[in-house]
């Protein structure tokens, strides 16, 4: 099994992000990371999904992906080709003895303390994977009391776009 990130864009429409997920399901696909937001182009929506798969079991989801009425384009976005970045937020129990360890933490990641109380700090973080990853695992003897993750974005490196390709601007 090998990961791979899609972006696909499609039309703004109930029932699309349904669709794509249930294609993903019926084929037992487990889909590891899911964002969905607005494009540039008013009426049109970028998902970008990560799943675990082997190569010839995702061409063909690919294909019918793209025989999905609202999917537009389908495109699979390769690690070195595009910019992939995680968000997190991440609540972290502390007291006086381990606030400052906290929050040199927080200075080594390039992260953001966005909340303080008493007891816990609140902190944000974006990069890759593997960034976050060793976030999380800094802070858990401290104790993580909350943690919510967005799913992975992408977008690929250069001058085109995934609209261009579609719309010939």
């Amino acid at each position: 099994m090998s990961r791979h990130v899609l972006s696909l864009l499609v039309e703004d429409r109930p029932g699309t992000l349904t669709r794509v997920a249930g294609l993903f399901a019926r084929r037992g696909f487990n889909i590891e990371s899911l964002a969905v937001g607005h494009t540039e182009v008013d009426g049109l929506s970028r998902i970008t999904a990560v799943v675990d798969v082997e190569d010839l079991p995702l061409e063909q989801v690919t294909k019918q992906l793209n025989k999905l009425v609202n999917v537009i384009k389908v495109v699979e976005l390769d690690p070195s080709q595009s910019v992939q970045r995680d968000h997190l937020l991440i609540k972290v129990r502390v007291d006086r003895t381990t606030r400052s360890e906290v929050l040199e933490a927080v200075t080594l990641f390039r992260a953001s303390v966005v909340d303080v109380a008493p007891d816990s700090l609140v902190i944000e973080v974006t990069g890759d994977t593997g960034k976050t990853e060793a976030l999380i695992k800094l802070l858990e003897p401290y104790g993580i009391k909350e943690m919510a993750q967005s799913g992975l974005l992408a977008i690929g490196r250069g001058g085109k776009s995934i609209t261009e390709r579609v719309f010939k601007n």
